[in-house]
């Protein structure tokens, strides 16, 4: 009989009260940072649960990773084959990496990255991208409700929000391209009248406002009824199982051999799912996978936006410089306010991070002083209302930036059997709920055209070849080896 399921008890965390900056105000490293999202479930026995007290020395599938990725896929591939054998390996606590970090939206992009899209892919795939994200929204909210999933779901209308003329200006015509271009814009409402935008969003400077349906969630606890639910269906979980190599089976070459701190299982079929880490585990990944933190900041609201005054929608409001401010009302549970995106305070912590490229992967930065001053001043000065008060909880987060600003799904080239979803560019909540079935489906021999995913999304020899080779010219342009 094979032991029964088991929790990972008394692992040592850092403290919390210690000093998080230096005397420059600059994140120190090595302190214990916590998401919104983490910490409201502390205590959860998911976090260092393993099934087994030591690792199975075979399965028919290892994933690598625990976040929405790994543990969809995890489902779908159980909704596929319920009697082969799945392991899912997590590094550090369950779901504790991007998804677990996020700011809470599932906002499909409906118009707003036509123009990037169809510069870089052409028309069609542009079309296809947007129309993709709008799937993935509706996918996720059906699951929730058939689930009857406590996740603190919220469908209602997201804002996007122009502040200067130019950038109202960038986004009108962004907007009539895509409509021109056949893209579907009955379902966003839209004002053009300054006055009228600056009321509906209570953005004071807002030039327009476009709006459409969208959700907010938790997403760490829709991860784990899911995770729960292939539990229950087999499944095998190891957290602190940190893996640190996937090489060729000496017994049986068509076999992987997944290396960990705590051993190794052989398998006949190996998935990355680890996002912005992917490129360390994998070295062809590597200059197509970028980590890059960014920061996230939870404030509770003055009085005055309290119980039913407070924020009724989320945002994506446009600043200058290409950059976005996101916010995430928690109207569905205690009334704060998530703030994140790029601000205006994203380009000090970006040098910050030239001059330490150590931490390009470290997620326990609590604060960073330039981010949270632009938060504030933001809060003060656009939001219409806002009395001065500030209580600050901050966190960050690793999102995978991707050579060419889409994922790379499908089977690594020249490896058969190892299989990735990953480089989601911080917008993975209106990706996976459909990348991770189209990845299972490929799995099972499927084409790409029945994952009904965007073609551009798919990892090729080709694709590859030629992010490497612009990245060698964009070196060399620079001076670089």
């Amino acid at each position: 009989m094979s032991p029964g399921p088991t929790t990972v008890p008394d692992f040592e965390e850092s403290p919390s009260t210690i000093s998080t900056h230096d005397r420059h105000g600059f994140p120190k490293e090595g302190h214990y940072s916590l998401s919104y999202w983490l910490q409201g479930v502390q205590g959860d026995p998911l976090l260092n649960y393993r099934t087994t007290p030591e690792l199975p020395s075979s399965a028919d599938v290892v994933i690598i990773g625990s976040g929405m990725t790994g543990t969809l896929i995890a489902y779908h591939y159980k909704e596929r084959w319920p009697e082969k054998s799945v392991v899912v390996l997590e590094a550090r606590e369950f779901c504790s990496g991007a998804t677990g970090r996020n700011a809470g939206h599932c906002k499909p992009d409906q118009w707003r990255g036509f123009t990037k899209y169809a510069e870089a892919f052409g028309t069609e795939q542009a079309l296809k991208i947007l129309e993709n994200e709008k799937q993935t929204w509706s996918a996720l909210v059906k699951y929730v409700r058939e689930h009857n999933i406590d996740c603190d779901l919220w469908v209602g209308d997201t804002f996007d929000v122009p502040v200067t003329p130019g950038i109202a200006s960038i986004a009108r015509n962004t907007f009539e391209s895509f409509k021109a271009a056949g893209g579907r814009v009955d379902h966003v409402k839209v004002t053009y009248n300054p006055a009228k935008a600056a009321e509906i969003s209570r953005i004071k400077d807002a030039q327009a406002c476009y709006a459409w349906p969208a959700s907010t969630l938790h997403p760490w606890k829709l991860t784990a009824q899911i995770m729960r639910n292939n539990l229950r269906k087999g499944v095998n979980l190891q957290t602190r199982t940190k893996v640190t190599h996937v090489t060729r089976s000496s017994k049986s070459p068509e076999n992987w051999l997944v290396r960990s701190e705590r051993g190794e299982i052989e398998c006949s079929q190996v998935v990355h799912a680890t996002n912005a880490y992917s490129a360390a585990l994998e070295p062809s990944l590597r200059g197509l996978i970028t980590p890059s933190p960014h920061m996230c900041n939870q404030i509770i609201p003055p009085v005055a936006f309290e119980g039913s005054k407070g924020l009724e929608y989320s945002y994506g409001v446009l600043i200058p410089e290409g950059s976005v401010v996101s916010i995430n009302p928690r109207s569905s549970t205690e009334g704060s306010i998530l703030f994140g995106g790029r601000n205006a305070g994203q380009q000090e912590f970006e040098e910050w991070l030239q001059e330490h490229p150590e931490r390009s992967t470290d997620d326990s930065l609590e604060g960073f002083k330039s981010v949270t001053d632009a938060v504030k001043n933001f809060a003060e000065s656009e939001i219409i209302g806002w009395k001065a008060k500030f209580n600050n909880h901050s966190w960050s987060g690793i999102i995978a930036l991707s050579a060419d600003g889409v994922p790379f799904i499908g089977q690594l080239p020249g490896l058969p059997g190892q299989w990735v979803c990953a480089g989601h560019q911080g917008h993975g909540m209106a990706r996976i709920f459909t990348a991770a079935p189209g990845l299972v489906k490929l799995m099972d021999g499927c084409s790409w055209a029945d994952t009904q995913l965007p073609e551009v999304y798919q990892i090729t020899t080709a694709r590859i070849d030629r992010l490497k080779k612009l990245r060698s010219q964009d070196n060399a342009a620079h001076g670089q080896l």
